[in-house]
């Protein structure tokens, strides 16, 4: 007995052929090259506001690129988002605890590159591997030297208020990362440096409002 395909059954798979076809060029994209974002928290006020559109280059993480001090950067938000003495903190090697185990092939691309329950954050970077960093008097100083940062609101400090590393040399392959917005910022100065593997993308461009059309600095 000979099996036909009709015409309009030939048609429906050619669209779903395509649509998978898209589907998967879309994932490829946005995991290697780049996707759109929005701004959700006030956490890098005045340099980003919330509801403000971005275009992510994630070009850096195909590349395994260390980023620049200055560059905004987000990145997967650790397991422990605050750690304190109690929980044995190594200043010899400070970095940020990462605890998801993940070990099946479905449940890593659900998480790495659905992004379904998964956590970003959006800082910029402050100090690069190899770097001695200090907070004390309001500032950041790399390598004993004050910070100027220009980005920052007048008036804002940096403080270490709940928090153990304000005194310590970036391990290898990491960096610090702070919010431009201090007082309301969760960041490295809570749970330590950010692994290279861990970062997601820079920020490349902000498409709205259109007003504000243009990089980000």
């Amino acid at each position: 007995m000979k099996f036909e395909i009709s015409d309009k059954a030939k048609d429906i798979l050619e669209w779903v052929y395509c649509i998978i076809v898209a589907f998967i060029l879309a994932l490829l994209v946005r995991y290697y090259i780049g996707t759109p974002t929005v701004v959700k928290q006030p956490s890098m006020f005045p340099t980003l506001k919330e509801n403000q559109r971005l275009i992510l280059n994630r070009w850096g993480r195909t590349t395994k690129t260390m980023p620049k001090r200055g560059d905004i950067i987000t990145f997967e938000a650790p397991s422990k988002i605050f750690i304190s003495s109690a929980d044995d903190i190594n200043l010899e090697s400070p970095v940020a605890i990462y605890e998801n185990n993940n070990k099946n092939i479905i449940g890593k691309f659900v998480y790495n590159v659905l992004e379904i329950g998964k956590t970003s954050y959006i800082k910029r970077v402050i100090a690069l591997p190899g770097e001695h960093v200090q907070i004390k008097n309001g500032k950041v100083f790399i390598n004993g030297e004050a910070l100027e940062e220009s980005y920052l609101q007048p008036g804002v400090v940096t403080d270490t208020t709940n928090s153990e590393f304000s005194d310590f040399t970036v391990p290898a392959n990491c960096v610090f990362a702070l919010g431009d917005n201090r007082n309301q910022s969760t960041d490295c100065r809570s749970f330590g440096c950010i692994p290279l593997e861990k970062i997601e993308s820079k920020v490349l461009i902000r498409f709205w409002p259109l007003y504000l059309f243009g990089r980000v600095n």
